[in-house]
């Protein structure tokens, strides 16, 4: 069985993430997002809130693909988390070279740590790949329109969380 994890603070889930999801599900046989706690970013959402929102957006994924995916927090190490829930591929999204710089400084050093698990980079469909989640709550707490960045359901939660 080909599995996959695809890390990230969801914090939210964005319509990029959504896209590299469902195009991921034709590589591996079940997909595990990792839904990192990542303290040191201060995310807005809690994990309860963040995992919740990943669940609601994968439920409709899988109805469609038919796919297994499984949402997985966790606070380790990504090459541990990887091992952890047996994943042989890690995702993931690429959007700009700045993210291409990080990641493979990222890559270089998760294969010191394991080099039997993969690293694949996707990027979102062409319409997606501007859209940051640091970006989207800066749209929100001003008062800006997300819904073009966001699935409905958490356009609602942004607003809860701006007023």
């Amino acid at each position: 069985m080909r599995i996959g994890l695809y890390p990230g603070t969801f914090d939210p889930i964005t319509l990029g993430h959504t896209d590299i999801i469902q195009r991921a599900m034709a590589l591996v046989d079940r997909l595990v997002i990792g839904v990192a706690i990542n303290r040191d970013k201060g995310p807005l959402f809690t994990l309860e809130e963040r995992v919740a929102m990943v669940e609601a957006e994968c439920a409709a994924i899988i109805a469609k693909t038919g796919g297994e995916i499984i949402v997985h927090p966790f606070e380790n190490l990504l090459i541990d988390c990887a091992r952890d829930v047996g994943a042989g591929i890690i995702i993931r999204g690429l959007r700009a070279v700045a993210d291409f710089e990080y990641e493979f400084q990222m890559v270089g050093m998760n294969r010191a740590l394991d080099s039997s698990i993969e690293t694949v980079f996707m990027m979102a469909d062409a319409r997606r790949q501007a859209i940051a989640s640091k970006l989207v709550k800066e749209i929100a707490r001003l008062g800006g329109d997300v819904s073009k960045f966001v699935p409905a359901p958490v356009v609602g939660a942004l607003a809860g969380k701006f007023g």
